[in-house]
């Protein structure tokens, strides 16, 4: 089972293995509250990709479709992930972005489940 969350929303025992998706840390996030248990930022969206989108939701089919292409190139990480999800039963994705629809931690969540 795989969730997302804001990294900034508050810990629970139902999050299960927390892993903060982000190329870059939380802003004004300290390690000690996040309570992250991996941080995972090969995963993230390139700096180029994420630059280019913005959090811009009229770019979000262009993002999905390039962050896909993305993704195909890194079998490592996302088998990785899945190895993750096997052991763990449960993990929580977390993610920075204010939008809560149109970030890479929902498509990661889509393409985890194809």
């Amino acid at each position: 089972m795989i969730k997302i969350k804001r990294a900034y929303e508050s810990f629970s025992d139902q999050d299960g293995f927390r892993i903060l998706i982000d190329r870059l840390w939380p802003r004004g996030l300290s390690k000690e509250s996040a309570r992250i248990d991996m941080w995972l930022k090969e995963i993230a969206p390139s700096d180029a990709l994420r630059k280019w989108f913005s959090h811009d939701p009229k770019k979000w089919q262009d993002f999905k479709s390039r962050y896909q292409k993305e993704l195909n190139g890194k079998k490592d990480a996302i088998s990785k992930l899945r190895a993750i999800e096997k052991e763990k039963k449960k993990i929580t994705l977390l993610y920075a972005a204010k939008d809560t629809e149109h970030n890479n931690a929902v498509f990661l969540q889509e393409y985890m489940k194809k």
